[in-house]
């Protein structure tokens, strides 16, 4: 097999070029700007993947948003990580393969196909991020949060990735023709490889530390939604086994004035997760007002949970818990403080009330009639706080902002994980205040807040993070400094070394060149050589 025809190059070339037989024969003008878009697509496919792994532990946002403009459980967010995974997955290995086709001094020709794959992979990108930032805005803090948890080891990865891809760069500064050329070259390596050196200098994350805080308590968000039907005895049941302090839930009004669990609270608010359609059609778009407990109770609210497999998790059930979580019914607010004043268990819910003064009296009435411990009650519901606190004082405050919670001299407070840095998280811990976050499913968040010092978050996945018992990594600031520092100079060091080797190549093989050629030259004749000496006529012939 020829050069020209060895398996390497032939599968580099045709997969990239799509010319399996023979190289390809014309010069494309543009073969370098492809790869730079190829090289740009592949870095801003990795980018979104990125997004997309950190955003994970939300999935349940966007999935619901889609149910309720659909009217349809789909889950949308993995499909999101699916067609992401792909896209990524095509660029980089194009981008692999084009490295490739340099390496081995194969022409850069860009087949078409892969052309119109990569402006589509690019156009998918652009969608989704316009796509958050128009109805998911609230989650692009959670980026930067993430950062602090993944940048000492994308710092180290990005080492690691520039050392490997410098001979390239070496191999193209040396084969530039013009100094401005080489300039262009020189100067672009040296920012970005400076920027990948230095950036710990901004790197700045609660676990580089010395000593680790107490581990976050758990809050079961809905009870246990991953192993249970949310907002149901068996999932709060279900949470107790995960050592959770308290259930968080969500508390609505009957028609009956009873109070009930369940979240949605729409029109239609009992249509994702439950068999209203079958059971009541006439009630489907009935409020929570319009329907008494009677009716309520009548509902399946558990066989939505083993057709849809919101979490992925119904495989991990027995066959008896699946026969449970088929028969669970909608529970009142009565039921579950039994069961909390039973396992000496707190009690924190949002209120969704249309009429909220009558509906918080009627829950007030129902909390202090069960008998249980006011202690446990994590009083969340913004109205009528006052009236509450002095109906039921021994309830517990919980502010949803810090500037209400300083104002009326609360010391408990309860938001979104990104709702708050990680370095004010353990500023507010130095003035007493207990901290809720929620809601943190991902082992790299709840790491990432325990090093921060929360003290509670509330979560849908207790049954793991109840596991941990230790953050992903710890480490401490003067370790990590060493290693960084270590990892710049090897890095730097084998760059050096491959740069210098690569310049005394490119230094050697003209000169090789230049002998091969003159021992090849074929001899000349002296008339050949020397055309300007005339011919003489002798009587023996011709000199």
């Amino acid at each position: 097999m020829s050069q020209e025809n060895n398996c390497c190059r032939v599968c580099s070339r045709g997969l990239y070029s799509c010319h399996w037989k023979e190289p390809s024969e014309n010069k494309r003008k543009h073969a370098c700007c492809w790869v730079s878009v190829v090289t740009l697509a592949s870095l801003l496919s990795l980018c979104w993947m990125y997004i997309c792994l950190v955003t994970f532990n939300d999935r349940e946002d966007i999935n619901w948003k889609g149910f309720t403009k659909l009217k349809r459980w789909v889950n949308w967010f993995m499909v999101l990580i699916i067609v992401s995974a792909v896209i990524t997955s095509y660029c980089v290995l194009l981008l692999l393969f084009a490295l490739f086709q340099v390496a081995l001094r194969e022409q850069l020709d860009l087949h078409w196909l892969h052309k119109i794959f990569v402006f589509f992979g690019v156009i998918f990108i652009a969608f989704g991020v316009v796509g958050i930032s128009l109805q998911w805005e609230r989650e692009w803090p959670t980026v930067p949060l993430s950062l602090q948890a993944t940048g000492p080891f994308l710092q180290f990865g990005a080492v690691g990735a520039l050392t490997l891809l410098s001979p390239f760069v070496f191999r193209g500064f040396n084969k530039a023709k013009t100094a401005g050329s080489r300039a262009v070259i020189a100067s672009a390596f040296v920012v970005v490889s400076a920027a990948i050196f230095l950036c710990p200098l901004f790197i700045q994350s609660p676990c580089l530390l010395s000593v680790l805080p107490e581990k976050p308590k758990l809050i079961g968000h809905r009870g246990a939604p991953m192993l249970a039907p949310e907002n149901t005895m068996m999932s709060f049941e279900s949470s107790i086994k995960c050592g959770v302090t308290a259930f968080e839930t969500d508390v609505q009004i009957s028609k009956d004035k009873i109070p009930f669990l369940m979240h949605d609270n729409n029109s239609e608010f009992l249509l994702r997760t439950t068999n209203v359609k079958e059971k009541l059609p006439d009630k489907l778009s009935s409020s929570s007002h319009n329907l008494t407990m009677e009716e309520l109770q009548t509902l399946n609210a558990g066989e939505w949970f083993l057709k849809t497999d919101p979490f992925h998790s119904v495989s991990q059930l027995s066959e008896d818990e699946r026969k449970t979580a088929g028969n669970q019914t909608i529970p009142s607010l009565l039921e579950l403080l039994v069961l909390a004043q039973q396992h000496n268990i707190s009690v924190i819910f949002d209120l969704y009330s249309s009429s909220p003064e009558n509906d918080t009296n009627h829950t007030v009435s129902t909390i202090l009639g069960s008998g249980i411990d006011p202690r446990l009650i994590l009083w969340l519901p913004y109205a009528k706080r006052e009236a509450v606190n002095s109906t039921a004082p021994g309830f517990i405050q919980v502010y949803n902002n810090e500037t209400d919670m300083f104002d009326k001299g609360g010391n408990h407070l309860n938001v979104k994980y990104s709702g708050l840095s990680t370095e004010r998280i353990r500023e507010l811990r130095e003035k007493n205040v207990t901290v809720n976050l929620w809601v943190v499913n991902e082992r790299w968040l709840f790491s990432l807040l325990w090093c921060a010092g929360a003290s509670s978050v509330t979560t849908n996945s207790c049954h793991l993070l109840k596991e941990m018992t230790g953050p992903d990594w710890v480490m401490a600031h003067l370790t990590y400094t060493i290693a960084w520092i270590v990892v710049d100079v090897l890095s730097f060091l084998i760059m050096m070394g491959l740069f210098i080797c690569q310049r005394k190549t490119h230094v050697l093989c003209p000169r090789r060149g230049k002998e091969t050629q003159r021992n090849n030259t074929p001899a000349w004749s002296d008339k050949e050589r020397y055309p300007f000496i005339p011919t003489v006529k002798t009587d023996e012939g011709t000199n």
